[in-house]
């Protein structure tokens, strides 16, 4: 059935109208995949509705009394986000041009997230549950930054389209009844967008330690980050049915690349 979910993909891919895109270059870190994005989801359109989904949280925030509550807790993330923001450059000449915009919302959540097109939040349950640091903090921030310049978000809606798509021609083709369908698209959630999804992660892990080490943060932070998640605990599925790798495979994999933009670090620290 695995198998038959890639073929489907493979196969009736260009009839969805995709076509293959290099977002980034791939740095120290050698983040090069190539991506499948759909002609019909195009970076200005995702752009639009990120920022207007964006000023519709900060809006909401706002009525509750949660936005930007804090002074200095504001300016401590933004000076961090003013320092990564210039280093995005080396993975797309476009980023440092973006119109960034970096707020902390008042809430339990250990959470941050940037939008595309740079709309960067904070929730400040991630700054006190886990005692940040600056290093530390430069590691979250680096990480869904990376989301950003990469348009993982541009590329699962693609997905989603695509398999809407395929999975209406192959329902049609085959006569197969709406429940067939709805297997189908379980079929592909699991073995083709939850493998993608930990890519994505492991992607941004990546380019998030080489984006710290640039702007003088030290990237080994990011294992101690992930160790720190760990021990909040909860009950996790097995790695091959979630959206994100395992701790041990997290932090074995940060490990390496934190320590292969050492260099990088500290010649920013020269600097």
């Amino acid at each position: 059935m695995k198998l038959i979910a890639w073929l489907a993909v493979v196969v009736l891919t260009p009839l969805a109208g995709c076509q293959t895109v290099q977002t980034t270059s791939g740095g120290v870190v050698g983040v090069d995949r190539p991506q499948t994005m759909s002609r019909l989801v195009s970076s200005e359109e995702v752009n639009q509705d990120a920022a207007e989904a964006y000023r519709k949280v900060l809006e909401d925030a706002s009525k509750k009394g949660q936005l930007n509550r804090d002074a200095a807790q504001v300016e401590r993330v933004r000076r961090v986000a003013s320092r990564l923001t210039p280093s995005t450059g080396t993975f797309r000449a476009d980023a440092p041009g973006w119109g960034w915009d970096v707020n902390v919302i008042a809430q339990d959540d250990v959470n941050a997230w940037c939008m595309p097109g740079g709309k960067i939040a904070v929730y400040t349950g991630l700054l006190v549950k886990l005692d940040l640091t600056d290093d530390e903090l430069a590691a979250v921030m680096g990480h869904e930054i990376s989301h950003a310049l990469r348009e993982h978000g541009r590329e699962q809606y693609s997905q989603a389209v695509t398999q809407g798509i395929i999975i209406k021609i192959l329902g049609a083709v085959a006569g197969a009844s709406a429940a067939a369908q709805d297997a189908s698209a379980a079929l592909i959630d699991v073995f083709v967008n939850r493998p993608h999804s930990r890519t994505d992660e492991t992607e941004a892990d990546r380019i998030g330690v080489e984006l710290a080490a640039r702007s003088g943060y030290d990237p080994r932070a990011a294992v101690v980050l992930w160790q720190k998640m760990a021990k909040l605990g909860g009950g996790k599925p097995p790695e091959w049915l979630s959206t994100h790798p395992s701790d041990q495979t997290r932090t074995r994999d940060l490990q390496g690349y934190s320590e292969r933009v050492l260099p990088l670090f500290d010649a920013a620290r020269r600097r």
